[in-house]
């Protein structure tokens, strides 16, 4: 082995992603004595901690702050010996014993790796989305709602997380125009809320409507062209928020031999092991996850669990 090799830095565990299954994970696998590296390429805590309010997580009877959560667990798994290093893993190779994973910090092995990337916001792929991306196009209200205080919005989406952020948003703007292409899917809970935002006319919900067109100028977003029933209308509005689902953040495991599925999601045996050996994904990020921030944390801790029976060389991965 060349003097170059024997340099790369060696670890027991590197977890990928801090969000709630990454964080869960790491406080298990450090309170089993087993050495272990965190790396984030965003903020920690993921898509958790931009959330306004999070209402069904256990043991918050209140509700939390989603930066609150996510503060506490990051808090906890330092406090029991995890490292966070910010960064980004842009590949993972099988070298038996250890997996070596490219970072932007150079590269590093380990004997295990924990996937828990998490997913991030789906884009509905419209003229005008991208040019005005944080210039009056969004996809967390809690990070830019309050710059549209007084301001007419629209939201597109009709899932749980689209009701939710809209019903956030109503504290800050004067009128949203909740634009949904088929029919609204989010929770009994929460459409009864937000009947009441339409009652007192903070909202009109826009069934069976489809973004077409999303347009400005210099200064912004000046308005949005939508379609029903083959006529085209145009609301003016002064922001788009949009929330149309997650999508799995593994570009950096298509090069990998790691079995993803037709999304793009990391499948995993009942042990939450991938095809490579050593390798386990968790959280929002692996096939057949409920996308809710509890399951996320239970599937963090069985990870970690399941990391420590494969260090013994009691596991084996599922067969290609």
């Amino acid at each position: 082995m060349s003097d170059k090799e024997t340099q790369v830095p060696k670890h027991d565990v590197i977890i990928i992603g801090s969000g709630p299954a990454g964080l869960t994970a790491a406080i298990y696998t450090t309170r089993e004595d087993i050495e272990t590296l965190m790396f984030e390429r965003g903020a920690v805590g993921g898509l958790a901690a931009v959330t306004d309010k999070i209402d069904n997580y256990p043991g918050f009877p209140e509700g939390v702050e989603g930066l609150k959560l996510a503060d506490d667990l990051r808090k906890q798994a330092e406090r029991f010996g995890a490292v966070i290093e910010l960064g980004e893993v842009t590949a993972i190779s099988d070298e038996g014993e250890y997996k070596r994973l490219e970072t932007t910090s150079g590269d590093m092995l380990a004997k295990a790796i924990l996937v828990a990337t998490g997913s991030d916001y789906k884009k509905i792929g419209v003229p005008g989305e991208q040019e005005f991306y944080a210039r009056g196009v969004h996809y967390c209200a809690t990070c830019d709602g309050a710059f549209y205080r007084d301001k007419k919005l629209a939201v597109v989406g009709g899932g749980n997380s689209a009701i939710q952020e809209t019903i956030f948003l109503t504290r800050f703007a004067s009128h949203i125009d909740l634009l949904v292409r088929s029919t609204i899917k989010a929770s009994d809970v929460l459409q009864q809320e937000l009947e009441e935002y339409v009652k007192n006319g903070k909202v009109t919900v826009h069934l069976a409507t489809s973004t077409q067109n999303i347009v400005g100028d210099t200064s912004g977003v000046k308005s949005v062209t939508t379609q029903k029933d083959g006529k085209n209308k145009e609301f003016e509005v002064d922001g788009v928020f949009v929330f149309v689902g997650l999508l799995p953040n593994t570009q950096f495991l298509k090069p990998t031999p790691i079995r993803l599925d037709e999304i793009g999601f990391v499948i995993t045996d009942q042990n939450l092991h991938t095809s490579m050996p050593g390798v386990f994904a968790c959280g929002d990020v692996r096939c057949g996850a409920t996308m809710q921030i509890a399951s996320a944390a239970g599937e963090g801790a069985t990870a970690a669990l399941k990391i420590r029976e494969y260090l013994e060389g009691h596991m084996h991965p599922i067969q290609n």
